[in-house]
C-alpha cells in the first residue's frame, strides 16, 4: 500500500527499501521472543492467584516452545505459499490475541490453550526463519550482518519488555503487565500490512548489493510443498552431522529458553529477589546477548566453528554449575549474566554455518529448521521438567546441575562433526 511511495522516496536519499525490510523483520522477531519470554515473569503470580503449582503452569509453557520449535521447518514453506505480509500480521494478531484472552482465563486447559497452543503456533510461523528470508531475498551482501542484527533482536526483545512488565505485575498487576507487548504486536501488525513485500522485485528493485543491471523481475519458482521439510528430515536422518547438530542445539533449548528464560525469576525469588531486579538481570543477559551474537556470527567466519560451540557449551555449563553458589547477590548475578548472556544465542552463528557446510546452501535452511526444532524441544523439556523439580523437590538446583552436565557433553560431542576445507574463493574475488 504505501511500499512503493516509501521506496521511492528512500532511493531519493540513497537508501535501500531492504532496510525498512530489516526493520520490520527486527520488530517482528522481537515482538515473538518477548511473547515468548514474557510468560517466565507470570509464574508466581498465577500461583498465588489461582493456586496452580509451578509445573501446571510450566506444562502450557513448554508445549509453546515445542510448537515455536516444530513450525520451524513449516514456516518457510507458509511464507513461500502466501507471502511475507500475511504471514507476519497473522502471527502478530495471533500472539496479540493469545496475550490478551489469557488476561480473562481461570482455569488451567484455558492456559494451555491460549499460552501454550496459540501462542506456541503464532510464534513459529515466523520463528527464526523470517530472519534468513528477509536476509536471503533482499541482501546480496552483509546477510551475515543482517541474520546477526535479527537472531540478536530475541535479546532485545527480552531486553526491553521483562522489566517493564516485572514493574507492572508488582504495581498494577499481572493483567496489566501484557499490554504493552500487546501494543507492541498489533502495531506491527499494522506496519507489515502497509510496508512488507515478499522480494526486492515487488517494488522494481534489486536485491541490496546486487548489480543494478541485472534483470529485476523475478525467477519463477515451483510452489513448494508441504511434505519438502519431511523428504529433507528424511534425506539427512542417516547423517552423523546432523545428529550432532541437533544434539547440542537441544541442549542449548535446554539450557537456555526452557531453564533460564522461563524460570530464572521465580528462582531469584526462591532466594529472597524480588521480580523487578531478576528481570533486570534478564534484561543484562539480553544486553550481553546482542554483542555476543554478533560478534559470534563475526568470529564465525574467521575461526573453526566447531571450537566456538565448544567454548560456548563449557562456558555456560561452568555458569549453570556455578549459579547456585552465587549467592544471588548484585556481584554474583552480574558476573553469571556476562558469562552467561554472551553466549545465550552465540550458538546461532556457527550452527547455521555447520549445516550449510554439510548440506550445502540448498538445503541448508530446512535443516537448520529442523536443528531449531531440537532447540525448542529441549526448551519444552527443560520448561516442564524443571518446574516439576520445583515442585517435587522445592529446589531449581538439580535442574540447574543437569543443565550444566548436558552443556559440558554438549561442548565435547561438536568434535564428532568432521571438519571440511574451505571452499577456495573465485580468482576474481581473490584479486579484490
Amino acid at each position: 500500500m504505501f511500499a512503493h511511495p516509501v521506496s521511492r522516496w528512500l532511493a531519493r536519499r540513497g537508501i535501500h527499501f531492504s532496510w525498512v525490510m530489516v526493520a520490520l523483520a527486527f520488530l517482528t522477531m522481537l515482538s515473538s521472543s518477548a511473547a515468548l519470554g514474557l510468560p517466565g515473569a507470570f509464574l508466581q503470580p498465577l500461583s498465588r492467584e489461582f493456586g496452580w503449582n509451578v509445573d501446571q503452569i510450566s506444562s502450557a509453557l513448554a508445549l509453546r516452545f515445542a510448537l515455536f520449535g516444530l513450525m520451524g521447518p513449516f514456516s518457510a514453506i507458509l511464507m513461500e505459499r502466501y507471502g511475507l505480509r500475511r504471514i507476519m500480521c497473522t502471527a502478530m494478531v495471533l500472539v496479540a490475541s493469545g496475550l490478551l484472552l489469557a488476561t480473562r482465563m481461570s482455569e488451567v486447559w484455558h492456559l494451555v490453550a491460549l499460552w501454550g497452543l496459540l501462542l506456541g503456533f503464532g510464534t513459529g510461523l515466523t520463528a527464526v526463519v523470517l530472519g534468513a528470508v528477509v536476509a536471503t531475498r533482499w541482501f546480496d551482501q552483509r546477510r551475515g550482518l543482517v541474520l546477526g542484527l535479527l537472531t540478536a533482536s530475541a535479546a532485545t526483545g527480552q531486553l526491553v519488555f521483562l522489566p517493564a512488565a516485572a514493574w507492572l505485575i508488582e504495581h498494577v498487576g499481572w493483567r496489566m503487565a501484557v499490554a504493552p507487548v500487546v501494543a507492541c504486536c498489533l502495531a506491527v501488525a499494522v506496519l507489515a500490512f502497509l510496508l512488507v513485500r515478499d522480494r526486492p522485485q515487488d517494488l522494481g528493485l534489486v536485491p541490496y548489493g546486487a548489480d543494478p543491471h541485472a534483470p529485476v523481475a523475478a525467477p519463477a519458482m515451483p510452489r513448494p510443498s508441504f511434505l519438502a521439510p519431511l523428504q529433507v528430515l528424511r534425506g539427512v536422518s542417516g547423517n552423523r552431522t546432523f545428529w550432532v547438530l541437533f544434539g547440542t542445539f537441544f541442549v542449548c533449548g535446554l539450557s537456555t529458553n526452557g531453564l533460564i528464560q522461563t524460570h530464572f525469576i521465580s528462582l531469584c525469588g526462591d532466594f529472597g529477589l524480588a521480580a523487578l531486579p531478576a528481570a533486570s538481570v534478564l534484561a543484562m543477559m539480553g544486553a550481553f546477548d546482542f554483542v555476543g551474537t554478533i560478534l559470534s556470527g563475526w568470529l564465525s567466519d574467521r575461526y573453526d566453528n566447531r571450537k566456538l560451540l565448544f567454548w560456548y557449551y563449557g562456558l555456560r555449563g561452568l555458569s549453570l554449575f556455578w549459579l547456585p553458589h552465587s549467592e544471588f547477590t548484585l556481584y554474583g548475578l552480574s558476573l553469571f549474566a556476562m558469562f552467561y548472556g554472551l553466549d545465550w544465542i552465540a550458538t546461532v552463528p556457527p550452527t547455521v554455518k555447520l549445516a550449510a557446510a554439510e548440506f550445502g546452501k540448498e538445503k541448508a535452511g530446512m535443516v537448520f529448521g529442523w536443528v531449531f526444532a531440537g532447540h525448542q524441544i529441549g526448551g519444552a523439556i527443560a520448561a516442564y521438567g524443571a518446574g516439576l523439580v520445583r515442585t517435587q523437590m522445592l529446589t531449581y538446583t538439580p535442574a540447574l546441575y543437569a543443565a550444566g552436565a548436558a552443556c559440558v557433553v554438549a561442548a565435547l560431542i561438536v568434535f564428532l562433526i568432521r571438519r571440511r576445507a574451505p571452499m577456495p574463493a573465485p580468482a576474481a574475488a581473490r584479486s579484490t
